[in-house]
């Protein structure tokens, strides 16, 4: 080959690769979610909806609460989200209002959210990045994904560092003998979780059992009769503020959390959504159950 044509035919390969630069740069980095797919943008997201309400709060803690369009009811933390347009709620998504409203991200929820309507939005061509939060760590990995795909990955990384010293810090040296819970997430049926639900690490954590971590399914039921077999040390009652959920456990004194006086409640929000205040939370419990 000449030089003269080698030449121009390394010029036009410099020419294609300063072309493509701007949209590869543009592009965000491969996220995997939680389902094992893969999601890689375009561009940074700048309309993103979010299907559960710890998805909303953890898009703002992220640094992308500027570009959340859209939540579910339930949604209010922090207060600007209470001000975004509705979409549904766990019974069921209004597809076409998502549509409407054109998002470039949607955050779904694995275990909050019906696989038909993840599937349906799919198959319309949108988006949808799947968080399932199983353990502490999750949140802090959740926040960095987030970052990734909305391009607020600085804000996002300080979001998860905070988070990780912290939990650090509440987390102790050793545990002695185990203090058995039994957490109580709703009290008409009365409901609990397994061992498999992230509550259960909070527990873990601050030296508990989780009484019913052997139950089947990640959230359900359970039997008055079956908590006095279990016969807790401590009850922990997720109840939103202004409610009594331990009056009835009050009038139960065969059981052990009810003589010695280890009834406590909670906000469920620091509880049971992935976000960085759920070590408000983790503190909270830790109070209670460590000597």
């Amino acid at each position: 080959m000449t030089e003269p044509v080698a030449s121009r035919r390394r010029f036009a390969a410099v020419l294609a690769l300063a072309a493509a630069a701007p949209c590869a740069l543009a592009r965000s980095a491969p996220v995997v979610d939680d389902r094992g797919r893969v999601l890689r943008l375009q561009a940074p997201a700048r309309r993103i909806a979010a299907l559960s309400p710890h998805l909303a709060e953890l898009a703002f803690d992220a640094g992308a609460g500027g570009a959340l369009i859209a939540a579910v009811r339930g949604s209010d933390y922090p207060p600007e989200v209470k001000r975004l347009p509705t979409i549904g709620d766990a019974a069921g998504l209004d597809l076409e209002r998502i549509l409407a409203l054109r998002p470039d991200l949607v955050l779904g929820w694995l275990s909050g959210n019906r696989a038909t309507d993840i599937e349906r939005l799919e198959r319309l061509g949108l988006p949808v990045f799947v968080s399932e939060p199983r353990r502490l760590r999750d949140v802090p990995a959740t926040l960095r994904r987030v970052g990734v795909l909305a391009g607020t990955l600085a804000a996002a990384e300080r979001a998860a560092r905070a988070f990780e010293a912290r939990l650090a810090r509440l987390t102790p040296a050793s545990i002695s003998a185990p203090v058995s819970v039994f957490v109580e997430i709703w009290h008409s049926p009365i409901m609990t979780v397994n061992g498999a639900h992230l509550i259960s690490e909070v527990l873990a954590v601050c030296g508990g059992h989780n009484v019913f971590a052997g139950m089947p399914t990640l959230a359900g039921s359970v039997g008055l009769e079956a908590v006095l077999a279990a016969d807790p040390q401590v009850i922990i009652a997720a109840t939103p503020p202004g409610q009594d959920a331990l009056a009835a456990w009050r009038a139960l004194p065969r059981l052990r959390a009810v003589r010695g006086g280890r009834l406590h409640a909670i906000d469920p929000d620091l509880l049971t959504r992935a976000t960085p205040r759920i070590l408000d939370g983790v503190q909270q419990v830790c109070a209670w159950l460590r000597p």
